[in-house]
This record gives structure tokens, sequence and C-alpha cells, in this order.
């Protein structure tokens, strides 16, 4: 992950429906299965589900078998989508640390192998931030420090106020990316690389809309924030990487993943699935080669 040496699996397991459309049963069985196939990086937040996530995830490691010190789990803190407008981004020094513990307690272990400030606060001084990064992991909170939803400024100024008084710096950034959304591409993934920070990247499957299942319309059941990304252009991607995936015989969700995972500067891409057989179908792209000439043509297709 960036300049550390914390070893991820290139597919991480997302656990953002965890508690609410995926079961605590299925959750142990996807678990297993993901670990099984070498994936480690387990992705969670007390936002996830309003928090039913992280509980599910405890018990679907208590349940499935697997060894604590087989993932790498990460999580983040600083925003409360519940609270009232205007106070839903708290990164204070009070609010990380109550947002860490209350975590831990729920994970029901005694460290995040990756902690990470959930959204960047403009009324909490970045030195503050990056001194609550650097007290979780002398305290054995947490192994590794990081950030979710920065912009390359942000990630600038908080490491470098990090590397001003600690040796242990932020090795990762996460942020939405895929084929429909590459926004992170001008400015953060330059930015993340210049620093030595590793990209974890966030729905490389665009909410589902990369799986090919809404080519004729998204359903009502469908979540909101798939409707933003609808359009002619998101058409048109689909399109291409459905004919992509037929020509390799391949699920189209694969052959999007592994676009995410082989593009520059990506250290992992983060991938949920609501039940065992979407993850079965998921893991694929642990195998699954991209020809360059397609994954060029995708490119090109999505800009």
């Amino acid at each position: 992950m960036g300049l550390s040496g914390l070893r991820v699996s290139e597919l991480g397991l997302g656990t953002a429906t965890w508690g609410t459309t995926t079961s605590a049963t299925n959750a142990g069985t996807m678990l297993r299965d993901f670990v099984d196939a070498g994936g480690n990086l387990v992705d969670s937040s007390p936002v996830y589900a309003e928090g039913q996530a992280q509980e599910t995830l405890a018990a679907a490691l208590s349940d499935s078998g697997v060894r604590r010190e087989e993932l790498v789990l990460s999580s983040s803190a600083g925003v409360a989508p519940q609270s009232p407008v205007g106070r839903r981004v708290d990164c204070s020094r009070r609010a990380l640390i109550s947002q860490l513990d209350a975590t831990l307690s729920a994970l029901g272990t005694d460290h995040l192998d990756l902690w990470s400030v959930g959204y960047f606060d403009e009324k909490t001084p970045p030195a503050e931030v990056s001194d609550t990064l650097d007290w979780a992991i002398r305290t054995g909170r947490t192994r590794y420090a990081g950030v979710r939803d920065y912009t390359g400024w942000q990630l600038a100024v908080t490491a470098g106020e990090m590397s001003r008084f600690s040796a242990r710096g932020i090795v990762a950034t996460q942020h939405e990316y895929s084929l429909l959304v590459r926004g992170i591409e001008e400015e953060m993934i330059p930015a993340a690389r210049h620093l030595g920070v590793g990209v974890i990247a966030a729905a490389p499957l665009a909410q589902g809309l990369l799986t090919g299942r809404f080519r004729d319309g998204v359903p009502r059941t469908a979540r909101a924030e798939v409707h933003p990304l609808l359009g002619l252009k998101s058409h048109t991607v689909v399109e291409a990487v459905t004919t992509a995936a037929a020509g390799l015989d391949l699920p189209p969700a694969v052959v999007a993943l592994a676009w995410v995972r082989d593009r520059p500067g990506v250290t992992s891409a983060v991938a949920g699935a609501s039940n065992p057989e979407q993850l079965r179908q998921l893991l694929r792209a642990t195998e699954a080669v991209l020809p360059r000439a397609i994954a060029q043509a995708l490119d090109d297709v999505s800009r």
C-alpha cells in the first residue's frame, strides 16, 4: 500500500450492504470465500447500514472460521449521515476517537489495520487530524492511517502536517473510481503517486450500473445513488463493457472490475456483493486478464 510495507489484495471486499440486503449467514460464507480466493482487504465503515454492517462483519468473522490475522480490516471515522445538515462531518479529535472506539467495540477487535478519516473537515485544522491519526497508531488502535474522499491538495496538506511530527505517514486514500466516475485521474492519482500513497478504488461497478443489470432501465428497488450516473454516456459505456464481456466470455462486472484493478496508481479495488453467488462471480477478476486492446477501447469510450 503506497510506500508502506502493508500488503493488501488487489480486490477488496466491501460490506456496505451487510446487515440489510446481506444476511449474517451469507456474510460469513462470503468472508470465507473471499479469504479462500486470496483476498484480505475488508472495507467497513460505521455509516454502512447505520452501523449494522460492522456488527454483521463481527458475527461473520466469528462464525466463518476466518482468523483475524488473515484480514486487513479497514474502517473510517468523521462522518455521521444521520446528524443534522451542517454537522454531518466532524473530524475533531473528540469525534474521531469516539467513532474509532465504537468501531473497535462493534467489530470485537482491539485494533484496525487501516483507519481513515472519512472526509475533509474545513472546521478542523489538518494538524489536529494528523495528530489524531498518529495518536491512533501510537496507542495501537490502528496499524496504518489513511483518508477517504479527499482532493489532491487536501491529501497533500494533511500528509504534510503528519510528516512534520511523525514518521508514520498516510499510506492510503480511498475514492469512488470506475469507468463512469474517473475524476480522481486528474488530480488525486498524480498527488497520491507523488506522495507515495496507495489508492483504494471504491464503487468500481458504479453502484451496479456496470454489471449490465440496468440496460433496460433502473427498477424502483435500485439504490438512489445509481440515478445520477444514468445518461447517454453511461449507456454507451455499459454497452461497450457488455460487448467486451461477451467476447471474453466473462460477466460484465468482471470486465469493469478488472479495468479498475489494472489502472495506474490503483492498489486495490473494493467491490461489494449482496450474496455469495455474486461474490463468486466477482472473484473471477482475480484471474481475469484484460487484453490491452480492450482495456484501451474501454478507456477511450469512457473519457
